[in-house]
């Protein structure tokens, strides 16, 4: 059989995409609008999923479901990085903090979207390979370093955005200081066995009493299943 063509691959996006609406208007309810910004369906468009999955299974990229990567990790289902992109509310002059780069997929559709992303995976070949990948594509708004995702990247906070793509019990206290007050956090949050995609948002003032969590607002969205969020003691 012969190889698929980058042509293949552009049809085979904009299926995925059609797929990713339609999922999107199924969840309405949960997710509380019929349809995900024009802007975030536009780079999903536009990014070739297909090179940030193992090569052996680019004929499986816009399939809408996760895909192993190695290191018993895997690449987000393509309605989840959709969605959370959406919940994330980027605008076009922000810095956003990623916590967990993986390949390098969701940094991929958030650079296409925003001036900067800081990127933190604790795999060092993870981090490498998406270097690599970022360098070869042209994306020159994307940072990324291997460390614990936990403790943030305090030499570019504060954040107008972050996003966690593992699952936490709470949210990092390291990952509340580095986020601007009216700043915005999407992750999963829960163990192992329960887990629910979250939205936080936090105080607008910075100066509200308590510890970390209690100066974010969260608001639970969908079930999800990631991995657990690693940390480095």
């Amino acid at each position: 059989m012969k190889e698929m063509s980058e042509e293949h691959y552009a049809i085979l996006r904009r299926h995925m995409v059609e797929v990713i609406a339609i999922q999107a208007e199924l969840a309405s309810d949960e997710i509380g609008k019929a349809a995900l910004d024009g802007r975030v369906m536009a780079a999903m468009r536009g990014v070739p999923r297909h090179l940030f999955v193992p090569a052996q299974l680019a004929g499986y990229a816009y399939h809408n479901m996760p895909l192993p990567i190695g290191f018993d990790k895997t690449i987000s289902q393509p309605f989840i990085v959709a969605l959370m992109t959406d919940l994330l509310d980027v605008r076009p002059d922000d810095t956003v903090l990623e916590v967990g780069t993986g390949l390098g997929y969701q940094a991929a559709v958030l650079g296409s979207l925003v001036r900067q992303v800081w990127t933190v995976e604790v795999v060092e070949e993870f981090a490498a390979a998406a270097e690599a990948l970022f360098q070869k594509l042209g994306y020159v708004n994307i940072g990324v370093r291997t460390g614990d995702g936990s403790r943030g990247w305090a030499e570019h906070a504060p954040f107008d955005r972050i996003i966690v793509t593992a699952a936490a019990e709470r949210v990092p206290p390291a990952l509340v200081e580095q986020l601007k007050p009216g700043g915005r956090i999407v992750l999963p949050m829960g163990g192992a066995g329960a887990q629910t995609l979250t939205v936080g948002i936090k105080d607008a003032q910075g100066d509200a009493q308590g510890d970390a969590q209690g100066r974010l607002s969260l608001r639970p969205v969908i079930p999800v299943r990631f991995t657990q969020l690693e940390t480095v003691q």
